[in-house]
């Protein structure tokens, strides 16, 4: 499966890949050259983590290019009066009585915690598409659902400063 990002996903992720490359790589194998000079290295806690930490950014890069390279590119489309990738939707949580407001937004930026919800997920596909006043039913595994109202919709923009994902 392809994820849909955007033309700003893409350039973000670049950005990324040049600066793990350019910058942060140099840095982490100097740091793997220092630490080596410690001595034993069955012993040599720093020289590991250093390693380990070289890894794990090769392992990014790897995986922020797979993502390029088989990433599906949408334009943005907005429908007026309807939820869309993107806008601000405040949504009223009949069960648990609370109110909220949620940034529908493609799957390398979510960050629920934060608000930032993806367009993929229970929450964001029910909203998706939707009117205010209109409730939806949000499945989140087999038998499991709840009620949201939509309460307002804002426009939003694909805004740059929202940071992509870690893993």
């Amino acid at each position: 499966m392809y994820d849909e990002l955007t033309e700003v996903d893409i350039k973000k992720m670049q950005e990324e890949i040049d600066y793990r490359t350019s910058v942060l790589g140099p840095q982490l194998l100097a740091e793997m050259k220092r630490t080596r000079e410690f001595g034993d290295l069955s012993e040599n806690a720093e020289y590991k983590e250093a390693k380990r930490e070289k890894r794990r950014n090769e392992g990014r890069i790897r995986y922020l290019d797979n993502m390029i390279r088989t990433a599906h590119i949408i334009e943005v489309e907005k429908k007026e009066n309807r939820a869309g990738l993107f806008d601000y939707v405040t949504i009223y949580n009949e069960a648990r009585g609370e109110e909220k407001k949620i940034q529908l937004v493609t799957t390398l930026r979510q960050d629920a915690l934060h608000g930032f919800v993806s367009k993929e997920s229970p929450l964001g596909s029910a909203v998706m598409g939707r009117q205010v006043g209109e409730r939806v039913t949000v499945n989140v595994a087999p038998g499991r659902s709840y009620v949201v109202e939509i309460r307002a919709i804002e426009r939003g923009e694909d805004n740059e400063d929202l940071p992509i994902s870690g893993y």
